[in-house]
């Protein structure tokens, strides 16, 4: 594999940001509030034109940005939409993101496309399948990709791994990212008993270079992850854990349905830039 070019570019990430949303661009571009980076879900920003393309360009001038995928389907067999990452390439050079991420599922199956991230047997079988793809990705995109850990409502018999070994063996074979989502590990704790804090210790630290943080939804008999609600104090408690280990991960603000007024996510923005500074406090 060629040498994989550093994610930082020329707009380095850092301090906490929120994922961008098309209700909350025009206030975004008029009060251009204290906001350190923005995310971009990449597969809505695909188009060649428009309102949309004018606005990303102006949010560009203005902040750092990021691209987050959902199409990529890492796990996938089907053959690897090779058009579509190079969309996600061409689309990360015009706003000039920093990195690219993508989940850890699959999201395709016989030609057919899931609204969800589906989830994934933890074998050595799995495993080999995911380190091909992310290594062929990286080839095209030229750069490392940061791999996102998943909720899910289900696990596989023929799991042999624990998520976190899997995670681990994936990040340092595939020699890519980790952008970890503090909410999906609550979430996975209270659907199958995962053990959040053991994950968090157990992270390989170095290879983590995002964190996100969201709300989940309660359900009858599981919770979801809805990114509808703020972030839990659990959640937060999780997150400060892993902040102890490293003070400087970028963090993102994720809120992707029932979307509320900007303000309200600056509101968490602070919560977590205060957990951030107080860590660093207690270290000095």
């Amino acid at each position: 594999m060629s040498v994989l070019s550093s994610t930082s570019k020329e707009r380095p990430i850092s301090g906490v940001g929120i994922g961008l949303r098309s209700q909350h661009t025009h206030e975004i571009l008029t009060t251009l509030p204290d906001i350190d980076w923005l995310e971009l879900l990449a597969d809505n920003h695909l188009a060649d034109g428009g309102q949309s393309v004018d606005q990303l360009d102006a949010i560009a001038q203005h902040y750092p940005l990021t691209l987050h995928c959902v199409g990529m389907s890492l796990a996938s067999v089907e053959p690897l939409d090779l058009a579509y990452c190079q969309r996600i390439k061409r689309l990360a050079k015009r706003v000039n993101a920093s990195w690219i991420s993508e989940h850890l599922c699959f999201s395709a199956a016989l030609g057919v496309y899931s609204h969800d991230l589906l989830p994934i047997p933890y074998n050595q079988e799995t495993l080999a399948h995911c380190v091909q793809r992310v290594l062929h990705i990286q080839e095209i995109l030229g750069e490392r990709l940061l791999v996102e850990n998943v909720s899910s409502y289900m696990t596989f018999q023929n799991s042999d791994m624990s998520e976190i070994e899997f995670i681990c063996a994936l990040a340092e074979q595939a020699d890519c990212g980790l952008l970890i989502d503090v909410n999906n590990i609550y979430v996975n704790h209270l659907n199958h008993g995962l053990d959040g804090e053991a994950y968090i210790d157990q992270l390989p630290i170095d290879r983590v270079q995002e964190v996100h943080l969201a709300g989940y939804q309660q359900q009858e008999n599981f919770v979801l992850d809805a990114h509808n609600n703020p972030v839990s104090e659990p959640v937060w408690a999780l997150y400060q854990r892993l902040i102890e280990r490293q003070p400087n991960l970028p963090t993102l603000i994720e809120w992707d349905n029932d979307i509320p007024p900007l303000q309200i996510l600056l509101d968490e923005v602070q919560k977590a830039r205060h957990i951030i500074q107080r860590v660093k406090e207690a270290k000095t």
